[in-house]
């Protein structure tokens, strides 16, 4: 039997032996009863790689001492133990790095780790009548999540009016992967209003605003994502 074909039996009996001892160990119950989690941990990582190294040397001694692999010279079997046993700690090792990076990187609630976050562009159009200062004077805009909140700025250079009614424009850093945002937009004098911002918790980058989504006092909102480096 080729050496290749040796190790691939080494590695099924290695992972065997690790199953069958976790499974051993835990349909006999041993370890202590009041604490599971101590017990589960010392069959996961003590007791079950015990099976494995025993399933390794079993399966590799049977393979060099059959009759297919006559060929195989003395201390074959614990080469190729030790060989089968590497294989696994390195898919091991491997699966376990794979899982801590897919696990940092969705566990984390940032939207951009290097510092460079997204923003939230947004208009606001008013009721005709309503009073809307020229200047950023007067106005407070403040971005709420279950994580954080975030001052916006509002531009200026960028207001408008869409027949009689007043349009305010703005925008505010998004920082957090959530999607429990709204946006407080506060005018000195008036009540304070706030809208619903409903993107997802990614917030994608939309190249143009959405539509215009309406609050209680006929004031209107339309916003969109904007990603660094894209327009």
């Amino acid at each position: 039997m080729k050496n290749s074909s040796r190790i691939g039996v080494g590695i099924a009996g290695a992972v065997a032996g690790y199953i069958a001892v976790f499974v051993l160990f835990s349909i006999l119950d041993f370890g202590n009863r009041a604490d599971p989690i101590t017990s589960g941990l010392l069959g996961l990582f003590f007791y079950s790689p015990i099976g494995a190294i025993a399933g390794a040397v079993l399966a590799s001694w049977l393979v060099t001492r059959s009759g297919k692999d006559k060929d195989a010279g003395n201390g074959s079997a614990a080469r190729n133990s030790l060989k089968s046993l590497g294989v696994v700690v390195l898919l091991c090792v491997a699966g376990i790095g794979i899982y801590i990076a897919y696990a940092y990187a969705t566990a984390t609630p940032w939207l951009n780790r290097n510092g460079n976050n997204p923003l939230l562009v947004f208009e606001v159009r008013f009721p005709a009548g309503v009073k809307v200062p020229a200047t950023a004077q007067g106005i407070t805009i403040e971005l709420q999540t279950d994580l954080n909140t975030m001052p916006g700025e509002v531009t200026p250079a960028a207001f408008y009016r869409d027949g009689d009614q007043p349009v305010i424009a703005g925008e505010v850093e998004l920082a957090f992967r959530t999607s429990h945002r709204q946006l407080a937009v506060n005018i000195q004098g008036q009540p304070s209003r706030v809208y619903p911002i409903d993107l997802t918790a990614r917030a994608p980058h939309t190249p143009e605003f959405g539509t215009w989504r309406r609050l209680a006092d006929g004031s209107e909102i339309r916003y969109r994502a904007k990603w660094p480096g894209k327009t």
